[in-house]
């Protein structure tokens, strides 16, 4: 049955400018890495990817070597793009990255102008799509002049391959690096980003922090991650269930690293989050969401259910400075 999206898709959503740019992104965006190769049926990647443009999610993120196996979601993306989203192109936004190991050989990884070129040609056939929205430099490379990598990101821009460009796992002194060495605007950070792992917000000698950075450049930010891998979630306060990320695909999630530690800190939050009358990962959504400088939120998800409560975080009441500070303590 062809796709007709729900009239009612702009409605639920709440859309922010990314950094200074004319851009709005959603507070919520699908990213297609864990559940987009060949272990996830594809009539459960189309539900997902349909569910999401519903309730307003316009934002779809993929990468080079996205899978299992490298390359497949961009694949199974581009299946996709034919059946559902044509339609539907310009109201999309689709990122794809560059940077960590795709092919054989020495030209298949890092930041050289060579591979980020090559890459990105290679996505756009894989995802059956002329241009992406934006184009990130997946991982810094120390190997590589800043001024290479850049300027391939400056001609991708030019040669209309993408609209936008962006970095992401870059610290706060290498993303200064980027801006200054990059001849157009950088339009947005990806970091890693939660309740559990705050390093963004740490200042590094000579910058301050990555959050000051992107703040004072008029550069946006959308964090991955913001669930810890599930662990904010909630899922595992009783044990690891038999169909969670950690028993079934344990690649970014090893039970060895649900510590009875974590899971204190971890029940500790859920209790907060019960007291305000949401789901804790309601709750780690809005929190990393309080700051302005984050445009957005990248969530994953195996089950549409899951994109619905997600996007139901941004009716969550706002934090008082008690709950923010308790979060604090509760974190370290």
């Amino acid at each position: 049955m062809d796709y007709i999206a729900s009239e009612n898709r702009y409605d639920k959503m709440q859309y922010r400018r990314c950094g200074k740019s004319g851009l709005m992104l959603p507070a919520i965006s699908l990213g297609l890495w864990h559940n987009f190769g060949d272990i996830t049926p594809f009539g459960v990647q189309q539900s997902l990817l349909r569910t999401a443009f519903d309730n307003g999610i316009t934002h779809f993120d993929l990468a080079n070597n996205y899978g299992p196996p490298y390359g497949e979601a961009e694949r199974n993306f581009g299946i996709h793009m034919q059946r559902d989203w044509k339609p539907y192109r310009d109201e999309l936004v689709i990122s794809t990255k560059a940077g960590y190991d795709m092919w054989k050989g020495p030209y298949g990884d890092h930041g050289s102008r060579k591979y980020l070129i090559a890459s990105l040609d290679q996505s756009l056939k894989r995802m059956n799509v002329d241009y992406v929205d934006i184009f990130y430099h997946h991982r810094p490379d120390p190997d590589t002049p800043i001024e290479e990598t850049m300027g391939a990101l400056e001609q991708i821009l030019r040669s209309g391959k993408a609209l936008y460009v962006g970095i992401s796992n870059y610290n706060a002194q290498q993303t200064k690096a980027a801006i200054d060495a990059l001849g157009t605007h950088l339009l947005i950070h990806q970091p890693s980003y939660s309740m559990l792992n705050r390093h963004i917000e740490k200042p590094m000698e000579g910058t301050g922090s990555l959050t000051d950075v992107l703040r004072a450049e008029g550069v946006g930010c959308i964090c991955f991650a913001p669930l810890q891998n599930g662990l904010l979630t909630g899922k595992y306060l009783t044990g690891i269930p038999a169909d969670s990320r950690a028993a079934q695909d344990p690649r970014y999630l090893k039970p060895s690293s649900i510590t009875e530690e974590k899971l204190a800190v971890i029940s500790k939050l859920n209790d907060l989050a019960q007291a305000r009358g949401q789901k804790l990962a309601q709750m780690a959504l809005q929190w990393v969401l309080r700051d302005s400088v984050v445009t957005s939120a990248l969530i994953g998800a195996s089950r549409p259910q899951q994109i619905i409560e997600n996007v139901e975080a941004l009716n969550g009441p706002a934090f008082t400075e008690e709950e923010l500070k308790l979060i604090d303590k509760i974190v370290g």
